[in-house]
């Protein structure tokens, strides 16, 4: 099976992050897709609590075929590491083909990221590419990774905010429709998050 590991703080998860996963899904032909809200991110801040973002993860995945939220990372103390994600799922799926999915952007700091040449010996890196963040700005760092040929760019509709854009939004309470899933929308008015 190959299965798309696809991690991020979801603080909220918008339409950016489903048009990815609906896209990874088609290129890579994925049968599952592991959804994996972090408990706490280490490079930034969350501004919700690890199970409201899960939940909203929850809400704004549902019905993408083949996703499942893995409450992995919610129970680990101290900050999500890729690496580690990774390791348990080759552990937990043995013998899957595994995708970890990340946006261009992250793919510009993966040198970065703890044991990268790890993360890309037990799995591809799927890179989602977009209009106005073109695939030649990877290069540099392309060049510098050992495994390259484990890497595959795919590319996705142009999408221009950012959760802490939609998070600035929200705190003006601005409209977010169409930005957000309509049941994530729903959910983040319910519990008056970002206020």
């Amino acid at each position: 099976m190959t299965v798309g590991i696809f991690g991020g703080a979801f603080d909220p998860p918008h339409v950016g992050h489903v048009v990815l996963l609906q896209s990874a899904r088609a290129r890579f032909g994925l049968d599952r897709i592991l959804v994996v809200p972090t408990g706490q991110p280490p490079h930034k801040e969350a501004h919700s609590p690890p199970e409201v973002r899960y939940r909203l993860a929850e809400l704004a995945f549902e019905r993408i075929p083949g996703v499942q939220l893995w409450d992995r990372e919610l129970r680990a103390e101290g900050p999500s590491y890729t690496v580690d994600t990774v390791r348990a799922a080759a552990q937990h799926l043995p013998g899957d083909d595994l995708v970890v999915l990340v946006g261009a952007d992250q793919l510009a700091h993966f040198l970065e990221w703890r044991e990268p040449e790890a993360i890309l010996e037990l799995a591809r890196l799927g890179v989602a590419t977009r209009p106005g963040y073109p695939p030649e700005t990877l290069e540099p760092v392309l060049s510098r990774i050992g495994r390259a040929d484990r890497i595959e760019l795919f590319r996705i509709p142009s999408y221009p905010l950012s959760s802490r854009a939609l998070r600035a939004r929200l705190a003006r309470g601005d409209s977010v429709e169409g930005v957000v899933p309509r049941q994530v929308a729903a959910e983040i008015a319910r519990l008056g998050l970002y206020r």
